[in-house]
Parts: structure tokens; sequence; C-alpha cells
């Protein structure tokens, strides 16, 4: 049976296609003004890297902040659901999922089955998420990938005070001006979403092998400081962007 599974995130729409336990195609599109539009554009790329068209798939699920957007859907299941299932199908192992994405983060402990057993988000402040590490690359003006990259070169561990996006970009502005490397700086930044990150961890009762996704899992210094911060190693999948579409794929598929 073939199966998709649609990720409607609030900055990107994810789509996967699954036969028979194998993803034949996955494909990333922006969040436009129309979410279902942009789910549809997924979905197409999604069957085009498969060489399939849409009457050969059979379910379609969704998950995501926008999975009730998505009307041609058969049903739709929440983020804490499809990123259990999609991330022990990949890592059979995990028994907690760490998904840090544009606007949220959450913490998710969950069986060998994949069933969640209890979870946290942090979903009132974007210290916790990837728009906190956007607003801080824009002020050291330098690029996404470069921040996360220059992390790993620091010399000294600096503390951030803020948790506020407002208050902390006012602070590596003054850091700056008290000439601060923007090594030392970025590694602070991270320092900070992994510890907010850590806690909600803590919170669910964080029990290993632990496996990080979300668009955040691609940026090296996070990961480096998550790993500092929970104290043990990390798994991250070749994709963890699309490990939500993944679940959503799996909860089709029965």
């Amino acid at each position: 049976m073939i199966t998709a599974g649609i990720d409607a995130g609030n900055q990107t729409v994810k789509a996967v296609i699954l036969k028979d336990g194998a993803i034949l195609g996955h494909s990333i599109a922006f969040v436009g003004a129309d979410t279902e539009a942009s789910a549809q554009q997924a979905l197409d790329e999604a069957l085009k890297m498969a060489g399939l068209s849409r009457d050969e798939v059979g379910k379609v699920f969704s998950t995501g902040a926008g999975r009730k957007l998505v009307s041609f859907v058969a049903g739709n299941a929440t983020e804490t659901t499809c990123d259990a299932r999609g991330a022990v199908w990949l890592l059979p192992a995990t028994r907690t999922v760490i998904d840090v994405g544009a606007e949220e983060g959450r913490a998710v402990r969950c069986d060998a089955q994949g069933k969640v057993t209890d979870f946290s988000v942090n979903e009132k402040c974007g210290a916790g998420s990837g728009t906190f590490t956007e607003a801080m690359a824009r002020a050291l003006e330098v690029s996404l990938e470069d921040f996360g990259q220059m992390s790993l070169g620091s010399q000294q561990n600096i503390q951030m005070n803020a948790q506020c996006v407002v208050f902390a970009e006012s602070e590596v502005v003054s850091l700056i001006h008290a000439q601060t490397p923007k090594e030392d700086i970025a590694r602070a930044v991270h320092d900070a979403i992994a510890d907010r990150i850590t806690s909600l961890t803590h919170m669910v009762g964080m029990e290993k092998e632990v496996a990080l996704i979300g668009g955040v899992a691609r940026n090296p210094g996070f990961v480096d400081a998550l790993r500092r911060s929970l104290g043990c190693d990390i798994s991250v999948p070749d994709d963890p962007q699309i490990v939500g579409a993944l679940g959503a794929a799996l909860m089709a598929a029965g």
C-alpha cells in the first residue's frame, strides 16, 4: 500500500511518500499565503521523486500546525504522535524525541512502538526555536549556516541572561559593542536554546536513546550545544525535517 504524509509547519511543508516500509519520495516547500496550495506543491514534488501519480496513493494524512487546513487528506494526527512514530521507525532504539522547528520546540517520550507516553511543548516563546537563531544571526550580520558553524570555534563560555528574543537581540548587540568574538556569541545563543530544550526534555523524563529532528537539527552549533547540555549523545536522522511527515504517512498506513 502506498501512503503519503504531509507536515504543514509554520515555515515549510514537508511531504513523504511511503510504500511497504520504504520511503519512495520526499520534498520540502515553503509555506505561502495558502497552506493547502503549499501542501499540494510539496506532495506533487514528492510524487515526482517517487515516479508516481496522485491516483496511485491510497491514504494521505497530515500533521503540523496547519494540518487542519489541508482538506484533501483522509485524516490528521498531532505533531507529537507523528514525531514519535517517524523517529522510532527510522531509529528503533529511540525513546526520547526532541523536535525543534521554526516556531516551537517539543520533547516527546515514547515506547518501542513509537507510542507517546509523555510530552512537553515550548510554544509561547521563540527563544526555544529556530526563529531565535535566525534573529541572532541577523544581529551578527552572518548567514544562518555560518552562524551555526562559527559557534563550534568558540574559545570561551559566555552566559546569555535574556530568555526573550527581543531582549536577547539587545544583549547580542551589547556583546558586539564590547568586541566579544562572534564565535563566542554564537555559542552563547545556541547554549541558551539548548538549556531551554533540555528543561523541556527533563520534564518528560528523558530516556535514551535520544533523537533530534526538525529544521534546527541541521544546525551543527545547536546539535553540539544540546549534546553538552543533555550530557549524552544524540542521534540525528539524515533528513531530520521530514520525520513528522514520515510519521503521518505511517499513520495513514495504519
